[in-house]
């Protein structure tokens, strides 16, 4: 990205000869919608729905002890995970912050795959360039320009991409390989990883193979759908969304700087956190009390206006007990009005107000996501 000027991903034509609805998010133009966010979220937890998510990055570590390095940095115990497994883990700070979350892909013990969030490329570029050994021994490579990354989800998935790129490319929940020999001759390698907690793929390819993969996934039966419906999908299965949900400090504007800064026990992430190991930030994540705040859940048990990112959340008699950093009618359950943020002092089925507007607070129970 240069001068500010929008970043068009590989498969923007398509976007356009589709007639989405295109924004600029994070510095890129991307489909917000094609048809509507309800009819699109839909067809991905029923059929399959097809995503462009080439605005995430791509980072290769290799080196001899490249697992044992990275775990220094990760919340996860990256030594654990074998070749050709994936993992989530977070990213702290000196501090105990929360840089940023990634899913990662050992693909032997001395090559790793990263995706990190979009906005947060140069960030985590900088941060990973900060801690490589002076040896030499790691190498740090940003594959995320030449890189598309098509995020194929839902129960008719498998099929769909068996029928395009055949059986022989399946992989399972978490599980990573290189794309093997296929009629159109697509390169790169496929993940079983998403954003949707539906089953699924994210393929990462040459920009060059982007467009005929995408179509050829529309035309065995995949619906095209917008970032819109992501966020609705990995709303409802609880996922966190960088730069809503925890912020970086360094990042923040100076009022909601304190609020969104978090660590791996506030987003209360029930994977991707070993305590077994060392690694940067570990002190403040073992160092709260049981009853400070963390990241929990509401659903609505009655109608009104829906809950928001910055709405407030009290108990019954008006006591404050935390603030909304995620909401919005949940699809899949007929448009209730769900929720997350930071929370303390409640329990699982405890009744709570938010304060959705100034002149109606509506009655929600406390959740442990994912609400579906």
């Amino acid at each position: 990205m240069s001068d500010g000027v929008p970043v068009r991903t590989a498969l923007y034509d398509e976007h356009v000869a589709l007639d989405a609805n295109i924004v600029d998010f994070h510095g890129f133009e991307l489909p917000i919608w094609y048809s509507n966010i309800k009819a699109e979220h839909l067809a991905t937890r029923s059929s399959a729905g097809l995503f462009d998510v080439s605005h995430m990055g791509s980072f290769r570590f290799s080196g001899t002890n490249v697992k044992l390095w990275l775990e220094t940095l990760a919340t996860q115990k990256v030594s654990a995970i074998s070749a050709s497994r994936c993992a989530y883990t977070h990213f702290l700070d000196q501090n105990g912050h929360l840089i940023d979350d990634m899913i990662f892909a050992v693909v032997s013990e001395e090559e790793i795959l990263g995706v990190p969030n979009a906005s947060m490329i140069q960030v985590m570029w900088d941060w990973f360039s900060s801690h490589l050994p002076d040896d030499g021994s790691i190498v740090l490579e940003n594959l995320s320009d030449e890189t598309s990354i098509l995020a194929l989800q839902g129960p008719d998935a498998k099929s769909i991409l068996s029928s395009v790129l055949g059986e022989s490319n399946h992989v399972g929940r978490f599980k990573w390989q290189n794309i093997g020999q296929n009629d159109l001759g697509i390169e790169g390698w496929i993940q079983g990883t998403g954003y949707t907690g539906e089953a699924g793929y994210e393929i990462f390819v040459p920009n060059s193979q982007a467009a005929l993969l995408w179509r050829n996934l529309i035309q065995a039966g995949s619906v095209p759908i917008g970032l819109g419906a992501r966020d609705t999908l990995r709303l409802e299965k609880g996922f966190l969304l960088s730069g809503v949900d925890f912020c970086w400090p360094p990042l923040s504007e100076v009022e909601e700087s304190a609020f969104l800064a978090r660590d791996s026990w506030e987003t209360n992430v029930p994977f991707g956190l070993d305590l077994e190991h060392d690694f940067i930030g570990k002190h403040r994540v073992i160092g709260h009390d049981q009853d400070d705040a963390r990241w929990w859940g509401i659903r609505y048990v009655e109608k009104g206006p829906l809950p928001r990112p910055g709405k407030d959340v009290t108990s019954l008699d008006g006591t404050p007990l935390g603030t909304l950093t995620s909401g919005a009618p949940a699809p899949s359950l007929e448009n209730v009005g769900i929720g997350i943020g930071y929370l303390q002092n409640v329990s699982e089925g405890e009744e709570v107000l938010v304060v959705a507007s100034p002149r109606k607070s509506v009655k929600a129970v406390v959740v442990r996501p994912p609400f579906i």
